[in-house]
């Protein structure tokens, strides 16, 4: 992807977590590229089609230029989105002037130890997903069956990084862990053993974002998985979680699925300006 940070698109969003967004929304740098060929992906443009059209590359200091407007717009956090390919850009930018909120580290959760360990003392929320806990799914879905035992590791790693999460007197998130699985159609089984080895292996006290507001995107039709989550199988989902006693965090209901809150991405470097 090159040396520069090629950024996407950079503005308040109001689609995460509720302690991450508040009132004046998350500040979400959307960057371009990804090491994961998700099929279902609702960023696929940015992440596989087109990864080097779209947004413009920024230097250190224009990144911080960037996160400083912001600030100054409301943001209550950094909200760094698929920043590993820019982590040395990345890293330089919060070094040349360490923004005034939090730092939020936005992942697939499809991340090296050495990785995290580099980032541990600029981040402060780590935000990954456990996608799968299924070889056969991860290899399928998103081309990494190696998924679920390299996403596991960083998260563990990540959760040991912050410790318990800490907030402040308006219930935003200043400090922690969130783990978030998004659940597939007609794949409920895969995601309630997703939830098991979560509850099994994750620290009391970690936030568990259930997401099941699944929008039908790029390649999804061609693996059967071109409508969102039935009522039905949310309801199993919500169950089986209670069972499983993992008590914090949110459940994101597929009532909340469409395209309302997924950016519109165009090849304008003005989006990040």
């Amino acid at each position: 992807m090159g040396t520069l940070a090629r950024v996407a698109k950079a503005a308040l969003h109001f689609g995460e977590e509720p302690p991450l967004c508040g009132s004046g929304g998350s500040g979400a740098v959307f960057f371009c590229g990804c090491a994961l060929k998700c099929v279902y992906c609702q960023n696929a443009h940015i992440s596989q089609i087109d990864p080097l059209g779209y947004g413009a590359a920024y230097t250190a200091d224009e990144l911080a230029r960037i996160f400083a407007r912001l600030i100054d717009e409301g943001a209550e956090n950094i909200n760094l989105v698929g920043a590993t390919p820019y982590i040395s850009a990345v890293s330089i930018a919060i070094r040349i002037a360490r923004p005034t909120v939090p730092i939020v580290y936005n992942t697939s959760g499809y991340e090296t130890e050495d990785t995290i360990d580099a980032l541990s003392n600029i981040v402060d929320i780590w935000l990954p997903d456990y996608k799968y806990s299924d070889e056969c799914d991860a290899g399928l879905l998103s081309r990494a069956s190696d998924y679920p035992a390299v996403a596991m590791r960083a998260i563990l790693r990540m959760r040991s990084i912050s410790g318990a999460p800490e907030y402040n007197s308006r219930g935003i998130m200043t400090r922690g862990t969130i783990v978030r699985h998004l659940a597939l159609p007609g794949r409920v089984r895969e995601s309630m053993r997703a939830l098991g080895e979560l509850a099994e292996r994750l620290p009391e006290h970690t936030p568990i974002s259930l997401m099941g507001q699944f929008t039908p995107c790029h390649r999804s039709a061609e693996y059967g998985i071109a409508r969102p989550l039935s009522k039905g199988e949310w309801s199993r989902l919500k169950s089986h979680r209670a069972a499983l006693g993992l008590d914090e965090g949110w459940n994101q209901p597929p009532s909340a699925s469409g395209t309302s809150l997924i950016p519109i991405w165009d090849k304008r470097k003005a989006e990040c300006e």
